[in-house]
């Protein structure tokens, strides 16, 4: 993928709106994990314990990425992304997170790290899917994600609570990037054909058909479950 080309800046776009939807969570769960220092080791415990979150982070996705080059594991972790952007949506209505906390600094940063590193593999995976193996692209989503973890908690709150669509937006998002990574499986390449070459009619109509149920499928369910916890 080209650098400033359309397809990269489209890519990009992806990635900032996939860290503003699911990186609110990792920051939901930092500010509670140090909500019970004392108010001068607070911003240090938020500070170094996402320093520590953000470099598990970058070994994840950078695993991530290289796993993704393994046949056939694209198609899988295109399935795992379409689960969490379902998963997204059903829980999108749920209580308030009730995360762990800590009392002293290290066991702040503790939670903080192993908290992030467990909640961040639908942020991995999104920006990993949706960078297509552009490694440049997977280093400006991590870059993109330390401020909103590490400030973004409150703004992503109030940014969700007063526009809701950004939740079926981000949901929408991770479901197109899950069928494109299952339609760029090299497995299944005689079904969908390749992007970098000429598709034939029936292979274009088979990658339209998987972004198409892709993402109604996924706004329908998380709609669907919504009405019924409702």
């Amino acid at each position: 993928m080209d650098m400033f080309s359309t397809p990269w800046w489209s890519a990009l776009l992806a990635i900032v709106l996939i860290d503003l939807v699911l990186a609110g969570d990792n920051a939901i769960v930092i500010a509670l994990a140090a909500r019970n220092l004392p108010g001068h080791l607070k911003a240090k415990a938020i500070l170094w314990g996402t320093v520590g979150a953000i470099g598990v982070r970058s070994v994840m996705t950078l695993g991530v990425v290289w796993l993704l080059q393994v046949p056939g594991l694209m198609a899988v972790g295109g399935l795992a992304l379409l689960w969490i952007a379902y998963q997204l949506l059903a829980d999108s209505d749920g209580d308030a997170h009730d995360g762990p906390s800590a009392t002293t600094f290290m066991g702040a940063m503790k939670t903080i790290i192993v908290a992030d590193a467990l909640m961040g593999v639908d942020n991995v995976l999104g920006v990993a899917g949706a960078a297509q193996g552009a490694f440049d692209l997977v280093l400006i989503g991590l870059l993109i994600s330390v401020p909103i973890v590490v400030y973004g908690s409150t703004v992503v709150l109030r940014l969700v609570e007063r526009f809701p669509v950004i939740i079926q937006l981000g949901a929408a998002v991770l479901a197109f990037t899950a069928a494109k990574m299952v339609v760029s499986e090299p497995l299944l390449r005689g079904a969908f054909g390749d992007a970098h070459g000429a598709l034939e009619p029936a292979q274009s109509a088979a990658r339209g058909a998987a972004y198409t149920v892709a993402v109604l499928g996924v706004l329908a369910a998380g709609w669907w479950t919504q009405r019924r916890n409702r």
